[in-house]
């Protein structure tokens, strides 16, 4: 006999009636590669071309005039002229679109360009930037003040088992929101960057030396820029050498192009070069893993799932995503977990992280206040597996990351969260006060009420 643990509780309609009263239903999307040919200035490339690295990387979109011969006269002037005044007054990135993002976009008319998601991140135009608040007034280049904790150059040494190494300053496409904007790309501008100053392989064999030397460190996020643009010799020799170091443990490769330009890593030599290190690492008992960054879920493409599951094949350990939370680009809970449910049943790549948008100069259009990032935590919970729901992340400046629930305080009037951390970075080994600091991150000041707005016009108008 089996009895019900809810007798009285009425049933009615089938199970699709009952998903389509959840806030969410979950649905199935197959992957589909946008035609590239319904675009004028592609309208003759070939299937072969399309899915060659090289062919790619010549025809990387870099400024208006090659953007007009791609799209014809699919878009309005006045949308050549908005970018136009973003890159001369605003954009802290230079424009580097390979033709696989911006096959993505939809180009369908002049309004659907601009509500694109992706377009609205990876080709910001003037009319997108806020004019009350275009930067917080505690808006900085390196955000992060990664460059402050560099044990040598290129190699941040924030966290005490952890380190960045930033290999090399360029990436096969440039981001508007990049945190690294101060040293990634070209210089645009508004924006002098900066520069290293060391030779590249001195650069790089300081840091193994760094690294020989100090045990303490297990993992390292080998990334830029970003590792697709280093020659694959290059970037496997590092790799490789990171392997015969006894205490690290941890390799974690990241590379945007993996949605970006996905030709790059099917082509042989990646291939073979990746599994020639996965071996190796298995032997040691070492992971290594590939960090994406995939913002949006019409970005996940069936190349995009060949090239992840052609790294998951060479025997890594995982392809886990980063992507950003961004302002209309995934701020709501219906696009944040289709994209969890493109990135893991379409493509095997594992949701991890999502990242609140840096305070970097002209990006207060893309930031969400910490507690709407809460609210977006909360509504994705429950959908996907739990070691597939991505984490919601603030990147708290002197802190590192935390989830946007560990805050210790929060002032919502003013938009000041108050975080505190458990470790010292290099910065602070002597400084009795770092355990107990309490540090503060900043909402956007247009989401702020009245009177916390009226108190920033008021500190900004005294200095």
């Amino acid at each position: 006999m089996t009895t019900a643990l809810h007798p009285d509780a009425a049933v009615s309609g089938d199970a699709s009636d009952a998903s389509a009263r959840q806030p969410y239903a979950y649905r199935r999307r197959p992957l589909e590669e946008p035609d590239w040919r319904r675009l004028p200035g592609w309208r003759d490339v070939t299937r072969d071309e399309w899915e060659s690295a090289q062919w790619q990387r010549a025809h990387c979109v870099k400024n208006l005039r090659q953007l007009r011969q791609v799209m014809g006269d699919r878009l309005d002037e006045s949308f050549y002229a908005d970018l136009e005044r973003d890159q001369a007054e605003r954009a802290t990135m230079s424009m580097l679109l390979p033709p696989q993002m911006l096959n993505t976009m939809d180009s369908s008319s002049t309004g659907a360009f601009y509500a694109d998601p992706v377009r609205r991140y990876m080709l910001p135009v003037f009319s997108d930037r806020r004019t009350d608040w275009p930067s917080h007034p505690h808006a900085s280049r390196d955000s992060l003040h990664e460059a402050e904790m560099w044990a040598v150059e290129g190699l941040t040494h924030r966290y005490p088992t952890k380190v960045l190494a930033e290999l090399l300053p360029t990436c096969p496409q440039y981001c508007g929101h990049c945190t690294r904007m101060d040293l990634v790309g070209n210089s645009t501008p508004t924006v002098d960057k900066h520069k290293f100053t060391v030779r590249p392989p001195d650069r790089l064999g300081a840091m193994l030396d760094y690294l020989r030397r100090t045990p303490g460190v297990r993992d390292v996020v080998v990334s830029g820029g970003d590792v697709a643009n280093m020659p694959w010799a290059r970037l496997e020799s590092f790799v490789d050498s990171l392997l015969d170091i006894d205490n690290v443990r941890d390799i974690r490769l990241a590379s945007k192009a993996l949605m970006g330009l996905p030709q790059h890593w099917l082509q042989d030599d990646v291939r073979a070069g990746m599994e020639r290190l996965a071996a190796k690492a298995r032997g040691r008992g070492v992971q290594i893993a590939i960090h994406t960054h995939v913002n949006a879920a019409r970005s996940v493409t069936p190349l995009v799932a060949r090239a992840a599951r052609a790294m998951l094949d060479t025997g890594i350990r995982d392809v886990r995503n980063q992507g950003v939370l961004l302002r209309g680009v995934n701020d709501t809970p219906d696009a944040l977990l289709d994209l969890s449910f493109a990135l893991l049943d379409e493509a095997g790549i594992m949701p991890y992280y999502l990242y609140m948008c840096d305070m970097i100069p002209n990006s207060e259009h893309w930031r969400l206040a910490v507690w709407e990032a809460q609210e977006l935590q909360h509504a994705i919970m429950g959908y996907l597996p739990g070691f597939a729901t991505p984490r919601i992340v603030c990147d708290v400046p002197y802190v590192g990351k935390r989830w946007v629930h560990q805050l210790a305080d929060y002032d919502r009037e003013r938009g000041i969260s108050y975080w505190t951390k458990n470790y010292r970075t290099g910065l602070e080994l002597s400084d009795p006060d770092a355990l107990t600091r309490r540090y503060e991150y900043h909402d956007p000041i247009y989401t702020l009420p009245e009177e916390g707005r009226a108190w920033w016009r008021e500190r900004s108008e005294a200095v």
